[in-house]
């Protein structure tokens, strides 16, 4: 189907909303207790990086994102920067990225249900919870993208407003000696610590895959991201600093929930009940935004068919949403939750969505240059030329330079499988077009 099948219908509010929704998931209601186990009263300053970090790399897509404006997010972006290659190793790195992060955090909720009622055989249990929160979400994105925007704009607020009441409410208990910070980490352990952290912030990338059906992408997109990159930073450091300043010392012996302690602590049992319950609303809220994203790269991938599955670029007939692909990735998220767990493809995540935000960092240069000379009207420019797209890159470079030597082995050993499928793709179609 053609890329005009599918309706701009999302606007700024909406676009914002996936955008946040998809950046604060899981990791803001575990993290503080591990940022805080590694810098003590100086997490904070983890926080500054991880936000100047996802600053930059918001800049370079609001750019790239106003010059190509098709669906399909990081993959369209850097295919049309650096060609095909690159856009196959991205397009396969980005769906690594989402349905890992899906897996694990569809597994935090899983962890939270059998924690709260005790089940015979949790495992079954967990499964179960599995189809039914993936066949619904597809359900409500078939159904139509306003629809799909619609419950992202709902499930946002359910999620943020608990902990910003929680945060109203115990800025009376904060002992400000608890966020006194004497000497200044060393650069090794920030880096480490930061790393964990940067998982609490990444998601844009799946968030602005859906601008095949956004308004006036021009000015939509930039403002979207100005919305959401304030937003999620200013409630990050809340969050952080409400947990410090009342729990200090000890943040760190609460690393499975530590906002339901403060809670626990200010408002008592029910109040860690609630901030529980947010946190698995919080969790659901991330996986809608995916629900409503990642399909449009699959759609997007097999109309350029990167992805040789001509099915996945149907459009339903009524509702104008590429509903093969919803179901796909649905299927797709449930399987790898069935057989992971919370950890390991946490990390698998976080590496492989700074490889694609490296990607479109150097593609803002990339599309600058190839544009030299040429007049495109109504696109947004980083001011400053060149300086935030190198600073950008520099700096997710030094991120991953905190990755393990055997993870940087398995990220080389990947790189390096998907170079001989691209390449042995190619040949075998070369050879067998010639076979008469």
């Amino acid at each position: 189907m053609a890329e005009n099948e599918l309706k701009r219908e999302i606007g700024v509010m909406g676009l914002s909303a996936n955008l946040v929704n998809t950046m604060v998931g899981a990791g803001i209601f575990v993290l503080p207790a591990i940022v805080a186990a590694g810098l003590g009263s100086a997490s904070i300053i983890a926080y500054v990086l991880c936000g100047l970090l996802i600053s930059l790399v918001m800049l370079c897509f609001a750019e790239v994102g106003t010059r190509i404006t098709a669906s399909g997010g990081v993959y369209a972006y850097i295919e049309a920067s650096f060609g095909k290659y690159f856009g196959f190793i991205a397009s396969v790195l980005f769906l690594v990225s989402a349905v890992s992060a899906d897996a694990a955090v569809i597994n935090a909720i899983g962890n939270i249900a059998v924690s709260i009622i005790s089940f015979s055989n949790p495992g079954l249990v967990k499964i179960i919870l599995f189809a039914l929160i993936f066949s619904g979400l597809a359900y409500i994105n078939i159904r139509g993208v306003k629809q799909g925007v619609g419950f992202v704009k709902f499930i946002t607020l359910a999620k943020m407003a608990p902990v910003l009441i929680l945060i109203l409410i115990g800025l009376k208990d904060i002992k400000i000696a608890n966020l006194y910070w004497d000497t200044f980490p060393s650069f090794s352990k920030l880096g480490e610590i930061s790393l964990i952290l940067f998982f609490a912030f990444q998601g844009s990338e799946s968030a602005i895959s859906v601008n095949g059906e956004v308004k006036n992408p021009q000015k939509t997109i930039p403002r979207a991201i100005l919305i959401s990159v304030i937003t999620v930073f200013v409630f990050y450091v809340l969050v952080q600093t409400i947990t410090q300043g009342v729990l200090g010392a000890d943040l760190s012996d609460f690393p499975e929930n530590p906002l339901g302690e403060v809670a626990s602590l200010i408002v008592g049992p029910v109040g860690f009940t609630l901030l529980t319950i947010a946190a698995a609303v919080s969790m659901f809220g991330y996986l809608s935004s995916e629900q409503l994203s990642i399909p449009r790269v699959l759609f997007r991938l097999s109309g350029d068919r990167v992805i040789p599955i001509k099915l996945l670029s149907l459009v339903h007939k009524k509702f104008d949403t590429p509903y093969v692909s919803i179901i796909a990735y649905a299927l797709l998220g449930f399987v790898f939750a069935s057989v992971g767990g919370f950890t390991q493809l946490a990390v698998l995540s976080s590496a492989a969505a700074l490889l694609i935000y490296l990607g479109v960092s150097l593609a803002v240069i990339q599309l600058r240059r190839k544009s030299k000379g040429k007049k495109i009207e109504n696109i947004f420019i980083i001011p400053g030329g060149i300086i935030i797209p190198v600073i950008s890159s520099i700096a997710i470079l030094l991120f991953l330079s905190n990755l393990s030597r055997n993870e940087l082995i398995i990220m080389g050993i990947s790189i390096l499988i998907l170079t001989l499928v691209f390449y042995g793709r190619k040949y075998f179609q070369k050879k067998f077009s010639r076979t008469p």
